[in-house]
């Protein structure tokens, strides 16, 4: 018998042991919870920077002039300022993505957080309209963070516990979108809420530089505290996140090599892996999976940004219009019980989905939470048009919001598949970047779309006025579709299998 059947010989042997041993599931990896910590601190930042403009934004623009006294106006200008931080992103984030590449993700997070503290402040003193285009348009160029946490996030987790670490980062946004928008709202107009304190005509003629002063003053705060606590997660003797599939028309030497494998498992013989080291060229990043994980990333983005543009605004449209008539009160308080929701039930529940279904399962099952979710809108509103606004009709209102949950843990699934699909660790921040910079552009334009649309149903009354709901449900059958193609696990776990 020759060397290479008996190769085959015990290859056959022994591969339902070696294969049976694999599948035994692996325990999780304890978190870093400091660096994850310090990740999550700076990350806090972003949202309570944004949100904390929201509750004085139309005011201001209002008290500028720059409407001609027309309010119908106000949306059109606090639009163009909410669009512009996105285009400006679009544009330097995967510039800022590929540099934290080669010099490392820390100096590029805590600069992204330096820019947004500045840009803030000069946003609290801004006294005409283009100055607050200007000053918003510095924060999304000066901060292209979101893009680095998911590379670095991914750099601190492994496999085992890539999911726990993934589900946090809806849980901190939720956070922050919950403390920014009370604090902009609180200390908006201090000379009015608290005079004796606030007597300097400064406060008269800034009459919103404290909110955003606080949301600068935590900026600053985690800014001292990434610097002194965070680490460095890029090195230059990283492995490759994904190893090369070896090429080889032999079934001899694929024997061979698994027994090869097999051996080195059972007599710890050291193997020296094949290593990229460098960041690659951006056109080699444009590989099968990172494609793929792209994507799909788009697509979710798209329609997610569809459906938060249209929420507010079918809350607040007239029952006889098409929407329920809610006040900004009771629009409020519904979305502050969607941020409640997402952030318990994602800590929750999304690490445990993950593991007992596979990231393809629960992102397919979330996405395709988007036709029950688009298809409440209607039922809600007839419902309104036949009892008023009904314990019937807030039940309708409360299962939207729930299904919104599910669907936000697609989220944390498409970021594990786009992590996991980078050729090498080190080209990670430019995947990352990559998957930004398109959602950054979506971000820009997606909402002027989607409530465009809407506007555009009601006007020609096509369908009743949901012809905005068919589009949306037919692109989130699409969406199925490409879903379809993802791996059942990310992709790293597929290559290893």
């Amino acid at each position: 018998m020759s060397q290479t059947q008996e190769a085959n010989k015990t290859h056959d042997e022994e591969t339902p042991l070696l294969s049976q041993s694999r599948d035994i599931p692996k325990e999780p990896t304890p978190l870093p919870i400091g660096q994850i910590v310090a990740l999550l601190a700076l990350q806090l930042a972003e949202p309570i920077a944004g949100q904390s403009i929201l509750p004085f934004i139309n005011q201001l623009i209002s008290e500028l002039g720059i409407t001609g006294g027309d309010d119908r106006k106000v949306g059109y200008y606090a639009g163009i300022i909410q669009s512009m931080y996105y285009a400006a992103e679009a544009v330097t984030v995967l510039q800022w993505s590929r540099l934290s590449d080669h010099v490392g993700r820390k100096p590029v997070l805590l600069s992204g957080i330096l820019g947004m503290t500045i840009s803030t402040l000069c946003f609290g003193l801004s006294r005409t309209y283009w100055t607050l285009v200007i000053s918003r348009s510095l924060c999304g160029a000066l901060n292209g963070n979101i893009g680095v946490m998911k590379s670095m996030m991914a750099e601190l987790t492994d496999e085992t516990n890539m999911a726990q670490g993934f589900a946090l980062f809806p849980v901190t946004w939720a956070v922050g979108a919950t403390i920014g928008p009370f604090i902009g709202g609180i200390l908006s107009r201090p000379q009015d809420h608290f005079p004796e304190v606030f007597k300097n005509d400064f406060w008269k003629n800034y009459p919103y530089f404290l909110p955003c002063a606080g949301a600068a003053a935590y900026s600053t705060t985690v800014f001292i505290l990434g610097t002194l606590v965070l680490k460095e997660t890029v090195t230059k003797d990283t492995k490759p996140l994904r190893s090369p599939t070896p090429s080889s028309d032999s079934a001899d030497t694929a024997s061979l090599v698994n027994i090869a494998e097999g051996a080195a498992l059972e007599h710890e013989i050291p193997t020296t892996p094949p290593r990229h080291d460098k960041p690659l060229p951006l056109l080699q990043l444009l590989t099968r999976p990172v494609v793929l994980s792209i994507s799909n990333y788009a697509v979710l983005a798209l329609v997610e940004i569809a459906l938060s543009a249209l929420l507010p605004l079918f809350y607040s449209t007239p029952i006889e219009l098409g929407g329920l008539g809610l006040t900004p009160a009771f629009i409020g308080i519904c979305m502050g019980v969607f941020g409640l929701l997402n952030g318990c039930l994602q800590f929750l529940f999304f690490a445990r989905a993950v593991h007992r279904f596979g990231p393809k399962r629960v992102f397919v099952f979330g996405m395709s939470m988007f036709i029950p979710i688009f298809s409440m809108f209607p039922l809600a509103n007839a419902l309104a048009r036949q009892g008023g606004l009904s314990l019937l009709v807030w039940a309708v209102v409360f299962m939207q919001l729930v299904l919104m949950v599910v669907m936000d843990m697609s989220y944390g699934c498409v970021f594990m598949y786009i992590s996991t699909a980078s050729p090498n660790k080190r080209s990670l921040g430019a995947t990352n970047g990559l998957a930004q910079t398109l959602i950054s552009v979506q971000r820009a334009i997606g909402p002027a779309i989607s409530t465009s649309l809407f506007a555009f149903s009601l006007q020609k009354n096509i369908m009743g006025g949901n012809f905005v709901y068919v589009v949306l449900i037919g692109i989130a059958l699409l969406s199925l579709l490409l879903a379809a193609q993802l791996p059942r696990g990310t992709w790293k776990s597929e290559e290893e299998n």
